[in-house]
């Protein structure tokens, strides 16, 4: 009767008078099949109720539809994927994904174990596997990378790196950053953030390039953690300590400039006349604040895109290199 539940292919293709590989195929979408017949079929399904067991059809193509994305703090464990970054750079992978007809399951891990990512890409749960940064997970990476293709994170890319990784050149953007604070007249540098990681250690570097060519003392370096429970007492404690020994600050990302501007503005120090800040990201709040951030651009949507692309390249067997992008300074009110 109209509207009864079918079962299986085998019932919608005995009422649409075709075979049942021409019902599979249609309702994948297949052109082999022509439109009036696809149109039909699908009419049968629709009033019918029938969905393709989705768990069959992935046993026969061995693919599962399911993309990992998996964020790995085993240098900041308090991190959390309330981080403007994260999210920022999650909601361009999801988009990407989504829109491919992926679907996603999303991993924040702090690394208990030598095998804690091939424990993720063994799973049988996935068709591969996004990492929205190395964190110090680089030997993990590399050796799981040897193996195991589809695989792209977000990060720097250095000179014979296995693994996949799309990111800034972050030692130019430090470079940048460095020039910038230079060219405002600032002879003593300091750099706020923790160097544990790849990507910022490159951006001290940067700036410690910068500071060079311009005959300049080495920066000084201040621990500061990317966690919010803890990085604006760690800037006001360097605030507090060493104001008087540097007249410059780069930050290692925009939410440490936000954070840095704020505790100066609460001791009085205008920024950018006593206290250039210079960030880095270009978050979309950088533009929003007040006074809004000079920062280093990395192009996090053109970066998401480009990271989809080389892992639906991998997926399909086809290695796609790394991708290195030039971050470009945008000048607001900070320097």
């Amino acid at each position: 009767m109209p509207g009864d539940r079918i079962k299986n292919i085998a019932e919608l293709a005995r009422m649409a008078g075709v075979s049942a590989g021409t019902v599979s195929r249609a309702l994948a979408g297949k052109p082999l099949v022509n439109k009036d017949t696809r149109e039909k079929i699908q009419s049968i399904a629709d009033e019918h109720g029938f969905r393709p067991n989705q768990m069959a059809r992935r046993l026969r193509t061995q693919r599962t539809g399911v993309i990992g994305i998996v964020v790995p703090l085993g240098h900041e464990q308090r991190q959390h994927l309330s981080d403007p970054f994260f999210m920022t750079m999650l909601g361009h992978l999801a988009d990407a994904l989504t829109e491919s007809g992926y679907d996603i399951m999303l991993s924040r891990v702090i690394p208990d174990a030598h095998d804690w990512l091939e424990r993720i890409v063994d799973s049988g749960m996935l068709d591969g596997v996004l990492l929205i940064g190395q964190s110090d997970q680089i030997e993990a990476i590399e050796r799981v990378a040897a193996r195991y293709r589809p695989l792209v994170a977000w990060g720097s890319t250095l000179p014979g790196q296995v693994h996949c990784s799309v990111g800034v050149d972050n030692r130019a953007g430090g470079r940048l950053a460095g020039e910038c604070l230079i060219a405002r007249g600032c002879k003593r540098l300091a750099f706020f953030g923790e160097v544990r990681t790849r990507e910022i250690e490159q951006r001290l570097l940067g700036l410690e390039d910068a500071a060079r060519d311009a005959g300049l003392a080495v920066p000084l370096q201040f621990e500061t953690h990317l966690a919010s429970d803890v990085m604006p007492a760690e800037i006001a404690a360097h605030l507090d300590a060493a104001c008087s020994a540097f007249d410059g600050i780069f930050a290692a990302s925009d939410v440490i400039a936000m954070r840095t501007v704020r505790a100066l503005a609460d001791r009085n120090i205008a920024v950018p006349n006593a206290m250039p800040v210079v960030g880095f990201d270009d978050l979309p709040f950088a533009e929003q604040t007040v006074p809004r951030i000079t920062t280093i651009r990395q192009d996090i949507a053109k970066g998401a895109r480009l990271m989809t692309k080389a892992l639906f390249e991998r997926v399909a067997g086809v290695d796609a290199p790394s991708t290195q992008m030039e971050p470009l300074l945008i000048r607001r009110d900070t320097a």
